[in-house]
């Protein structure tokens, strides 16, 4: 068993209409709104103005769980519990195995992904690849930047 690959940028998929995971942590601000303040999280929240409030009340609602956005086209991927801190191998495992079922239940045969954990997350794409191997399955794709 392997993790799929390719060359390719989120926003480029996205903008053809297909599902991405946006990479997020587990807190929310004062106002109410999940942290979206750097990297492909604040990416998202600058495209889509409203992400922040919904990642915020799913938040409060289920804690810190992937949740589908339809409207949006945008599958959330936790990655960290608190954005100050490294990713969490164990979360991403946990995240991805939830996210197989929210693909399941909504007949989404294709997640276009980033390397979750890595940049920000500080953890390298080995260490994340070796975690997810056996949790991800065809309809997953996990892209790398041709930059």
């Amino acid at each position: 068993m392997r993790v799929l690959e390719a060359h390719g940028e989120l926003w480029d998929v996205h903008a053809q209409g297909s599902w991405i995971a946006i990479t997020t942590n587990g807190v929310i601000r004062t106002n109410g709104h999940g942290v979206m303040g750097a990297g492909l999280a604040k990416q998202a929240a600058d495209r889509f103005p409203s992400l922040p409030s919904l990642l915020g009340t799913h938040l409060g609602r289920f804690g810190n769980i992937p949740t589908s956005i339809p409207s949006m086209r945008i599958m959330t991927l936790p990655t960290k519990h608190h954005f100050r801190t490294a990713s969490d191998l164990a979360l991403i495992q946990n995240s991805l195995q939830h996210i197989q079922l929210i693909l399941t239940r909504e007949r989404i045969d294709r997640l276009y992904c980033p390397h979750p954990g890595c940049g920000l997350g500080q953890l390298s794409w080995q260490q994340v690849q070796a975690a997810i191997v056996h949790v991800v399955d065809h309809r997953f794709l996990f892209l790398h930047s041709t930059a």
